[in-house]
């Protein structure tokens, strides 16, 4: 079943697929009983050794606590606002978010996840749809070749695969 909310500060959907949006969820579960508590503790136990101007344990885990509680809000606004992709979403053939890709480029294979963007990391072949790469192919078919400008000119790819992350 598709879950959709609207963001309600700019009317857009944040797209992810369900690992990434148990993940984004336990990250969130992670920080506020475990992570906050400890840094609350952490800045309590510096406020009692004295002056606080010159107290750099007390300035450190403020702004370790103020991080965190950035990250928490960041959180429980992707997780309030998911729209989670299900396989069944997906058109059969076609990439869009929650597809694994094949490509082949000058006989090389290569194999991208095509996820959310909160899920990203090219590091690891997770691209965004609105990633230079991500946006060319999003829509395409078996058979398709896209081309992406890089730094060190066009790279062509040939579509080979396409199939449901799950």
């Amino acid at each position: 079943m598709l879950k959709r909310r609207k963001n309600k500060m700019n009317n857009q959907e944040i797209q992810v697929t369900r690992k990434g949006f148990e993940a984004l969820k336990s990250e969130l579960a992670d920080l506020m009983a475990n992570k906050r508590p400890k840094a609350v503790e952490r800045l309590e136990r510096a406020r009692q050794e004295g002056d606080l101007r010159e107290n750099s344990d007390y300035i450190d885990a403020k702004e370790e606590l103020e991080f965190l509680d950035g990250r928490i809000d960041e959180l429980k606004h992707v997780v309030d606002h998911a729209e989670i992709i299900e396989p069944q979403d997906i058109v059969d053939g076609q990439v869009s978010l929650g597809t694994l890709v094949t490509l082949n480029n000058d006989g090389v294979n290569q194999e991208f996840e095509i996820v959310g963007e909160w899920e990203a990391d090219p590091m690891k072949k997770r691209i965004s749809p609105k990633s230079p790469l991500g946006s060319k192919l999003v829509g395409k078919k078996v058979g398709d070749i896209v081309e992406v400008e890089a730094p060190a000119g066009t790279i062509s790819y040939k579509i080979l695969e396409v199939k449901s992350l799950s």
